[in-house]
């Protein structure tokens, strides 16, 4: 990996970290700050509609910035987001400060995904996205669980001034490792405003957000899932987890190859093995090992699709990529919130948690008219049987 993409990934797996493991402290925090565990969890919902309210206000405030510049302000948010949470005497200013570190997460991942892209041959474009991206899945197979341990042995406190330290690191490297981008002139606002006119960037953002609701439909209530259907113990629940962490991390960097290759055809064939998948787990979810196996293969499917998905933004907007860029980041986080909306919908019905895989497949077949729609409208329709031939 090129020493800048890697300081890029650090980045990125500090903020994926600060993310999801408030997950794994919540009854820490619920007996620590005396709210409910339900209100607790209400710090994860917090974080993404602060990811989606604010990227757009922070990538128009950044625009003045060059690149390199508006990283280094952005992980410096980033930095002192989480040492505010670490401080939080209370409940509502650990959330204010984790809505504060969320505003820069869209617009970090945005600036972010241009640069690399910039960084490497026009070809390998897409494999760069997913070496960024790659932090991100790696804190959900490292930095998730040691953050837990952390917290469960030290204190929350504890985790929220390792992600600091993370913060830290990660912005001397950027300074140091990323060129400077004297080639890049500050982003032209309104230039970026009238991008975002353009229907394949718009629908590639819709696509995003379905893609996401599919996952979180059935992602956010996957250790109930697991408990309630196949039986497993807590214990097992984590270890499955850590597959569903490894798998996501294989699917992300598989994703960057095959957008290099053909970009819309594998998100077709993707979102097909994505729908297969989700079908034959409504009855895989009943037997342990086969759950868990179905939950590892669906990682990789899943996550398959983020790195085309940001690369189909910039190279729709390529004139003025920062603000779709960012903009899809927060269609990304628009769509947890919404798939575990929906999935919250389901559970309390007769289907329970069985239904939820169910769910997660519609709107994947949702999101494959919304690109089979896409592709039909740049003139180049691809059937999803001739997918693997194009």
């Amino acid at each position: 990996m090129p020493l800048p993409l890697l300081a890029l990934a650090l980045a990125s797996f500090g903020i994926g970290t600060t993310e999801f493991v408030i997950m794994g402290l919540l009854p820490q925090l619920s007996a620590s700050l005396h709210v409910s565990i339900p209100a607790a969890g209400q710090l994860v919902s917090g974080y993404a509609l602060g990811v989606t309210v604010g990227a757009p206000i922070v990538a128009v405030a950044t625009a003045p910035l060059r690149r390199k510049t508006a990283l280094l302000v952005l992980m410096a948010m980033f930095i002192v987001g989480n040492f505010f949470c670490a401080i939080a005497p209370g409940y509502a200013l650990l959330m204010a400060a984790r809505v504060m570190t969320a505003f820069c997460h869209g617009a970090f991942f945005g600036t972010a995904a241009i640069v690399a892209a910039n960084l490497v041959p026009r070809e390998k474009r897409a494999q760069a996205l997913s070496l960024v991206f790659a932090g991100l899945t790696l804190a959900n197979v490292f930095g998730v669980p040691f953050g837990t341990a952390l917290g469960l042995w030290a204190g929350w406190r504890a985790t929220f001034w390792a992600v600091c330290a993370i913060g830290v690191v990660a912005l001397l490297a950027i300074a140091a490792l990323l060129p400077r981008d004297n080639a890049h002139p500050p982003t032209r606002v309104l230039a970026e405003l009238r991008v975002l006119r353009r229907p394949q960037v718009l629908l590639t953002m819709v696509i995003s957000t379905v893609c996401s609701a599919s996952l979180f439909s059935v992602f956010t209530y996957i250790a109930p899932l697991l408990q309630t259907r196949a039986g497993l113990s807590p214990h097992l629940v984590t270890i499955a987890l850590l597959l569903f962490g490894a798998g996501i991390t294989i699917g992300n960097l598989l994703g960057g190859r095959l957008a290099d290759w053909k970009l819309l055809p594998s998100v077709i064939m993707t979102l097909v093995a994505s729908i297969v998948v989700l079908l034959a787990f409504t009855l895989t979810s009943r037997m342990a090992i086969p759950a868990m196996a179905t939950l590892f293969l669906w990682g990789v499917i899943v996550f398959t699709l983020v790195p085309p998905l940001q690369y189909r933004v910039v190279q729709q907007a390529a004139e003025a990529p920062n603000m779709a860029s960012t903009l899809n980041q927060g269609a990304f986080n628009l769509g947890n919130a919404m798939g575990a909306w929906i999935g919250g919908m389901v559970v309390p019905t007769g289907w329970s948690y069985g239904g939820l895989p169910v769910v997660g497949a519609v709107l994947a077949l949702v999101a494959l008219l919304l690109v089979l729609w896409a592709q039909g409208a740049e003139g180049r329709p691809v059937r999803v049987g001739q997918a693997g031939r194009a």
